[in-house]
């Protein structure tokens, strides 16, 4: 799975959205981490078309710092990949981090905001909100 920089630099480098689509759905083909036993009602996230599942798991990293990493999956291919790129921007963060990338600035970087059905618009925002309050959950529960 390449990093946040890699991916931009892939879709800065593509030239037409068609071509970027299939970039985004490649992404998706990167991510089949996802064990079927946490396909449930606790990882399911409300507000997608799609069916889509994010989990998310606290670690510590060199610092020992609490950090989130995130896994998921979705049965549209085209909203794996924006799983996977989600995965890359808030990945390996710390919840605070988390809480601070505004979401308005991941639409912008990868030109989204035009490119993306409104229902896929609702979508993404909806596993954004899913992966802010996991980060504030972390947060208030002291793990």
């Amino acid at each position: 799975m390449p990093n946040l920089e890699e991916i931009l630099d892939n879709m800065e480098f593509l030239e037409n959205w068609e071509d970027k689509y299939k970039y985004i759905i490649e992404l998706g083909q990167s991510i089949n981490n996802f064990d079927d036993a946490l396909k449930n009602n606790s990882t399911k996230v409300n507000g997608c078309v799609s069916q889509v599942w994010l989990y998310s798991k606290i670690n510590q990293n060199k610092n020992g710092e609490k950090v989130l990493n995130f896994v998921g999956d979705s049965d549209a291919f085209i909203v794996k990949g924006l799983i996977a790129i989600l995965i890359a921007i808030y990945s390996e963060k710390k919840p605070s981090e988390i809480l601070e990338i505004k979401h308005e600035d991941v639409f912008t970087k990868f030109g989204l905001q035009n490119h993306l059905s409104p229902q896929r618009s609702n979508g993404l925002l909806s596993m954004i909100q899913r992966i802010k309050d996991d980060a504030h959950a972390s947060i208030i529960s002291g793990d």
